[in-house]
């Protein structure tokens, strides 16, 4: 297909190009607004560019776009394809620009024209009677649009600023042909149907209240038995190997964040300080001042050396509002965090401890679609990261080092550093959507300096040591969101929340229930009983629906034989056993994590 470029060339690019798909795309998002000023005329346009998959325009309107609306933009975008309208891109001079915008009553657009700085061009494309300012590129004929979808309505502040007036936002995708569009859809209702949100609140086990805040996640005793039971899996392995436990404060001075150099590489992803007395507080946004604190509050010498301090902790980054979802990311969350204080002798040994407990803690999970990261800062970039070259190539050569030697498989990838150092990082492929960070295991020679941390050496010198930040599990909430969506909420029995519905058939049935309930809880099984007079069969779906994984179906000739009829939530053929032996059975598969 052939396409307007930036500098105004018509070249021919597939759409197996990035310049090909962004192109489609980007002329997809003008035909909507084109659709837009044809129905609703009185709507204002803002911006509307190609992204991932597809594309959105911002518009400026005094109620949000319905679903009927949206049904009526698509035939009429469809016309407008049908149309075959030519794409002409034309530049104008400052005054011009504006003047034109001004007659077209476009007041984001003025806005934007006068942010462009003196000098640069004002480039415009028309098709047919409609007209936007924009850059491009584009393609040449609206009928080059053959598979489009208008997906979702949503809230955007103008330029994403909270200070500005709330958009409202159509998002749509576009692909060259209808049978990928239809696998784009298919893969988005599969993304419906995994959303741990959607989950969340069927299966119970987290909530978010406005009242509370945004971002603020309040986990259900559903949620939180998943929750205990994360957080007493990888507390319990990190005793194994020596880690010593921590609980420090979910707050902090502003001084210990300046001491760590958060305070200038991070303060704005903070919530705003708190003064207290003659002391200014902030919400800790991480752990690691905490920690470095803790190790400084005692001499050591190499041979207590590495100390491994872990936490389980609370920890509070004001995210925008547009980016809040639900327990994956929020403005509260507890890190799986830990520090380990090594001399440079010890990097490797320790590094490659917590690799492997990284790869042991995704086979008990069944996580097997992952990739290893080197994650190295921008040189260019003096006000992201800790500015000490030196200090960099160390620590990037010595990590690199490190995972040669271990013989990982990584690909490394500029501008993803921590500011005070490089670090490995595991990234996880879903079962939908993009990938994203679990695990993370940092090198730090700078927050050591920051803080004087010492040791004393076999010769009695008093040297700094390097500290290994790592999070296994990450963040227990995300951790837990990726959990929810790629079971579907079907936890292994080890993690339900509820293991073992009990059905009583009839009242009669209930005493024999009772004592099965007190055999199954005194095995450690989290157990529930449904003694309403309803249908088995009712009672027996609504169980399916929470995920359960077992339904112990208990009628009279079961109370007889002393045995239990069971059902699993996949709906297998039901198995009557002795209740004794599915007690064993159950125990088992817990213990191994099956």
């Amino acid at each position: 297909m052939k396409i307007i470029t930036h500098e105004g060339n018509i070249e021919e690019h597939s759409f197996e190009e990035e310049i090909g798909r962004n192109s489609l795309r980007h002329t997809c998002s003008h035909i909507l607004a084109q659709a837009v000023k044809r129905l609703f005329p009185e709507t204002k346009l803002a911006i509307g560019p190609s992204i991932k998959d597809g594309f959105y325009y911002d518009f400026d309107r005094d109620h949000p776009f319905t679903p009927d609306e949206l049904e009526q933009l698509e035939a009429e975008m469809k016309k407008i394809v049908k149309e075959n309208l030519k794409l002409e891109r034309f530049t104008l001079p400052r005054n011009e620009a504006i003047k034109l915008m001004e007659e077209r009553e476009e007041p984001y657009k003025i806005e934007l024209i006068n942010d462009i700085p003196e000098g640069e061009e004002l480039s415009f494309y028309r098709q047919g009677e409609f007209v936007d300012l924009c850059a491009g590129p584009h393609v040449t004929y609206t009928s080059a649009v053959k598979a489009f979808k208008l997906t979702s309505v949503a809230g955007a502040y103008w330029r994403g600023s909270e200070k500005n007036k709330m958009l409202t936002r159509i998002y749509g995708s576009a692909f060259a042909s209808k049978q990928e569009l239809d696998e784009y859809l298919t893969r988005l209702e599969e993304a419906k149907k995994r959303d741990h949100r959607k989950l969340g609140k069927e299966l119970q086990l987290f909530m978010v209240d406005d009242l509370v805040g945004k971002g603020m996640p309040m986990f259900l005793p559903k949620g939180y038995t998943v929750w205990r039971i994360l957080e007493n899996y990888i507390r319990d392995k990190e005793i194994e190997l020596g880690y010593q436990h921590v609980l420090t404060p979910c707050v902090g001075t502003v001084q210990l964040y300046k001491t760590s150099g958060h305070w200038d590489h991070y303060k704005d992803n903070m919530f705003p300080a708190m003064q207290v007395d003659d002391e200014t507080y902030v919400l800790r946004p991480m752990n690691c001042p905490h920690h470095m604190r803790i190790y400084a509050s005692q001499p050591h010498s190499y041979r207590n050396l590495p100390i491994r301090i872990g936490e389980i902790a609370h920890d509070f980054r004001y995210e925008a509002s547009g980016v809040l979802k639900g327990i994956e990311r929020g403005r509260h969350f507890c890190q799986n965090d830990a520090h380990l204080f090594v001399t440079p002798e010890q990097i490797k040994d320790e590094f490659a401890r917590v690799v492997d407990l990284i790869f042991e803690t995704y086979k008990d999970f069944g996580i097997t679609n992952y990739r290893c990261v080197l994650s190295l800062r921008d040189p260019a970039d003096k006000v992201k990261y800790h500015d000490d070259d030196e200090m960099w190539n160390t620590a990037e050569n010595a990590l690199r080092d490190v995972m040669n030697e271990l013989g990982l498989e990584y690909t490394e990838e500029i501008g993803e550093a921590a500011f005070y150092g490089p670090k490995l990082d595991v990234n996880v492929k879903p079962a939908v959507g993009a990938e994203y960070t679990l695990s993370t295991c940092q090198l730090d020679f700078c927050l050591p300096a920051k803080f004087n941390l010492t040791y004393t050496d076999k010769d009695n010198v008093e040297r700094t040591p390097v500290v290994i930040h790592r999070a296994i599990l990450g963040s227990l909430d995300r951790f837990m969101a990726y959990l929810i969506e790629e079971t579907m909420g079907k936890f292994p029995t080890w993690l339900a929340p509820v293991q073992v519905k009990l059905l009583p058939i009839t009242d009669r049935n209930n005493a024999y229930t009772d004592r099965i309930e007190e055999l199954l809880k005194s095995k450690g099984i989290r157990v529930e009983t449904d003694k309403r007079q309803e249908k088995t069969g009712y009672k027996i779906r609504e169980a399916q629906l929470m995920k359960i994984p077992y339904m112990l179906v208990i009628g009279d000739k079961e109370q007889e034989d002393g045995t239990v009829a069971v059902r699993r939530r996949d709906g297998t053929a039901t198995e009557v056993m002795k209740a004794e032996d599915f007690a064993e059975m159950i125990v088992k598969e817990i213990k191994d994590r099956a």
